[in-house]
């Protein structure tokens, strides 16, 4: 592993970061209807149970990445098996990042651009940073984390004052009962973003205080959970929710919309940017994760050697995984099932199997 720290305050920054990715501009959560703002609520609920899982495993084994403390719980060879297909989610779920982030540059201010391009250029960025490591990932991400903040206060301002808004397009609550909305919250929500977090098993083991962990991960599921059911709350006010259904990009279309005295207009820069500054950043997580405990598996001595290699498969997989945008989506569901298992599934097993294992070690010292 890098010999390297980073501080609470950094490690919460990722974090918070990483959960806004996608999630802020994508259309998030639209099956529970006008009522999905709850549905993200619910979800972020159970986002805090999966830390209390993702954290027992932690402490259990402080000092090891995900990919190291899972052959210690499951054996050595099965173990290594399923830390390999960690890996490749990660990779793979970075691929998709970068693919919707490059959509969205195309249709809305690159159009003339090779997607190409715009995919090569972010992830080359991403394999400069973190090829200085991930201290520099750290700092990096506390300034653009203030930021972020002041982009986020600037375009909500604009949105509220711009006229464009009627909360009234939010009710009625519980239209259709609460069975879509648990359905959305469970598996689908908890999944994306919450579930996601689980790339910080990776990272975990560079925290300079370990026992402020809990802190930082709370913070960052509960801060970024009531900023997207905002974000929704706030989107469907302005659009409707039958736009709100049928738009790919609804925050883009919604900070869109607004016109100030003929004067404050094309403010869908903010939201071009704030999808840069949180893409890159959860991208740059993703493959750091997937290049260390690639490393971590083969038993290299560093990971520099494998990052460029590792970043050119992101390239291609960004680029081949689907045609479109709407595809990519259609793509995705099978991933859907994989996430389940892997995010899921696989850590409460890892649990079990920790809590068994700690017992009889117990017992036996006990004799």
């Amino acid at each position: 592993m890098e010999k390297a720290k980073i501080s609470v305050i950094q490690l919460f920054a990722l974090m918070f970061i990483f959960e806004m990715g996608t999630a802020l501009v994508v259309n998030y959560g639209a099956y529970a209807g006008k009522d999905a703002w709850l549905s993200i609520l619910l979800a972020m609920c159970g986002g805090i149970v999966l830390f209390f899982v993702y954290y027992f495993l932690f402490r259990q084994y402080p000092k090891l990445p995900l990919t190291g403390y899972i052959r210690g719980v499951f054996g050595k060879y099965v173990g290594w098996i399923v830390g390999l297909s960690y890996c490749v989610h990660f990779l793979y779920i970075c691929g998709r990042n970068v693919r919707e982030l490059g959509d969205l540059l195309v249709s809305s201010t690159l159009s003339e651009t090779p997607l190409l391009a715009i995919n090569l250029t972010l992830v080359l960025v991403m394999c400069y940073v973190i090829h200085l490591g991930i201290e520099v990932v750290g700092r990096t991400a506390e300034v653009f984390f203030v930021i972020l903040l002041l982009l986020g206060a600037g375009g909500n301002f604009f949105v509220l004052v711009s006229g464009d808004v009627d909360f009234h397009q939010i009710r009625p609550f519980l239209e259709h009962g609460w069975k879509p909305i648990l359905t959305t919250a469970f598996p689908h929500l908890l999944i994306f973003p919450f579930g996601e977090m689980i790339a910080f098993t990776m990272l975990l083991p560079y925290l300079n205080r370990p026992q402020l962990a809990k802190r930082a991960w709370l913070g960052a599921v509960i801060s970024s959970g009531l900023i997207l059911s905002w974000m929704f709350v706030l989107n469907t006010s302005v659009l409707g929710i039958d736009v709100m259904e049928r738009s790919v990009f609804p925050t883009l279309t919604a900070v869109g919309k607004v016109n100030l005295f003929d004067f404050i207009e094309r403010l869908d820069a903010i939201v071009v940017f704030t999808l840069l500054i949180t893409v890159f950043f959860k991208a740059s997580i993703y493959l750091y994760a997937a290049v260390i405990g690639i490393a971590d598996l083969f038993k290299l001595k560093t990971y520099h050697q494998i990052l460029f290699p590792t970043g050119t498969i992101v390239i291609f997989l960004s680029l081949t995984m689907a045609s479109s945008f709407s595809e990519q989506g259609e793509e995705g569901f099978l991933n859907h099932y994989l996430s389940i298992a892997q995010l899921i599934v696989v850590p409460l097993l890892m649990l079990v199997v920790s809590i068994i294992r700690n017992r009889f070690k117990k017992k036996m010292n006990e004799q």
